[in-house]
């Protein structure tokens, strides 16, 4: 018996693939958008650039901006009780509307 593998998108085709009206590059507005440090953020995976996403067990989760490195923030998110740091391209996230 071969052993299943679990990599780092198993589980995920609906996730990440897009429906036929998203296909294609993102508009420019996802990349016009600055981030301060205090901002908060939603992680919303594109599934176009597959080297810079976050797991997608962060899809949906509200981050916090807590730096910049060099074209990526840095994020501050909370699974549990644990502080998780992501680093990711601007592609990923998006402004969290209260």
């Amino acid at each position: 018996m071969v052993k299943r593998t679990h990599g780092y998108r198993y589980k995920c085709r609906k996730l990440l693939s897009k429906t036929p009206r998203e296909r294609g590059r993102p508009g420019l507005s996802r990349w016009m958008i600055e981030y301060k440090v205090g901002d908060k953020v939603v992680i919303d995976i594109d599934p176009t650039y597959v080297s810079t996403a976050p797991h997608r067990r962060y899809q949906g989760k509200v981050c916090t901006v807590i730096g910049k490195q060099g074209k990526a923030y840095v994020l501050e998110c909370y699974l549990g009780d644990k502080r998780k740091i992501i680093v990711t391209t601007p592609d990923h996230i998006r402004p969290h509307k209260l």
